[in-house]
């Protein structure tokens, strides 16, 4: 019995594998199945690598174009914070025994930029009654264009056009900062304002409440056929003659609020620039306060030019001088009054000459905004000589930004 059951169980043991060994043969795949069946795995994970690369490269791209746009965009924001706009006009009108006039007198703008925390530029362009070119009374005018490095915290160095350091109003005139429709005739005829002047400059602070400009720039270029007026001799750094440069200082104090005091020197060895041998050196010599106290206000000026040579000396231009003392009252913190009392003379070295000039300005001033101004004064004249008086009055309004 026990030998039938084994026999049974071996054969049954026999049968279960020939069957499993026939099954497995029907499944497993040939040689040539096999290498199919290789290669197109093969394809397939190259096909997924490139995929991935190219993923990879488009999120490198990707990557790329946003930082490339964050670029861009913080050297726009890097533009925009680190540039600077601004600008200043007046409108005049005159009623006076000279003239009946409406004039746009000044357009003006000015276009800054920091390039970093010690270099930077600046510069004016000025557009004056509103038409040039073609025997039009207008002119376009460049009147500030300089860099300006700091060699320290306190020290500055400037380079190319810029306004000289003389006076109140040569460096600053918005038409907000001051009384009276037009700029007072001292700082017109003697200083002159406006007056630039292509060259280098030096300035700083040299102890609290004391600072000092010194630059080296362009001269005038007189001539006998103006009895060598300083104002016709500015040459505006076009082509400007620098035969002979001349050189300018100033010292200030500004120690307490509200006050300016401040002295100018200026020398030139040649006036004409070498054009007539009847002229010689030049110096100018200007002061003046400008004191705010309260509503209080009040602004003296004194300047003089002495000129060498007989050529100045024979028409009374070897001294040119004037002065003028202007108190002020702010009534409200937008209605100003003011008075002011100019003299000057151009030839002032010919005591028998009779061209000393006088002026008397009164009005009124009303900043419907700080830097929004509409002005109204009254101008009287005294003039020596055969010099006629030219009185009446003006009306003007100005704006800064």
């Amino acid at each position: 019995m026990m030998n039938l059951r084994t026999n049974h169980c071996a054969w049954m043991c026999a049968a279960l594998l020939v069957i499993s060994g026939s099954a497995a043969s029907a499944e497993m795949p040939s040689h040539e199945e096999m290498w199919k069946i290789i290669q197109q795995q093969q394809r397939e994970i190259e096909a997924l690598k490139a995929g991935q690369k190219d993923n990879a490269e488009k999120v490198e791209a990707a990557v790329e174009v946003a930082e490339e746009s964050q670029k861009s965009a913080a050297g726009a924001a890097s533009w925009t914070e680190n540039t600077q706009i601004g600008g200043y006009g007046e409108l005049h009108y005159n009623n006076l025994d000279s003239k009946k006039e409406i004039d746009f007198h000044r357009f003006v703008l000015f276009f800054g930029h920091q390039f970093n925390d010690r270099l930077r530029f600046w510069s004016e362009l000025e557009l004056e009654h509103t038409v040039s070119g073609d025997d039009r009374n207008g002119d376009v005018q460049l009147e500030q264009a300089y860099v300006e490095y700091d060699l320290t915290a306190n020290q500055h160095v400037k380079g190319g056009i810029f306004l000289l350091p003389v006076g109140i109003l040569n460096q600053t005139h918005e038409p907000p900062t001051f009384y009276g429709v037009e700029r007072n005739p001292v700082e017109r005829n003697i200083i002159p304002t406006t007056w630039w002047a292509g060259g280098i400059e030096l300035n700083g602070e040299i102890a609290p409440g004391w600072s000092y400009d010194i630059g080296v720039h362009e001269g005038l270029e007189t001539s006998a056929g103006s009895n060598y007026a300083v104002r016709s001799g500015r040459q505006k750094t076009s082509e400007a003659n620098a035969n002979d440069l001349a050189s300018t200082g100033r010292i200030k104090w500004t120690g307490m609020p509200g006050i300016e005091l401040a002295a100018t020197v200026q020398y030139q060895s040649d006036v004409t620039q070498g054009e007539d041998p009847d002229a010689g050196h030049a110096w100018l010599f200007e002061t003046h306060a400008d004191i705010r106290r309260g509503p209080f206000g009040l602004r003296a000026l004194y300047a003089r030019w002495d000129l060498d040579g007989d050529g100045p000396e024979t028409v009374g231009a070897d001294e040119q001088e004037g002065f003028y003392i202007e108190p002020s009252y702010r009534i409200t913190p937008k209605w100003g009054v003011f008075a002011r009392y100019n003299q000057w003379d151009n030839q002032a070295g010919d005591g028998n000459s009779d061209s000393e000039k006088k002026q008397v300005n009164t009005g009124v001033n009303f900043w419907p905004h700080p830097d929004v101004v509409l002005k109204a004064d009254l101008q009287q004249q005294d003039n020596e000589g055969n010099s006629k008086n030219d009185n009446g009055w003006n009306l003007g309004v100005g704006y800064q930004f």
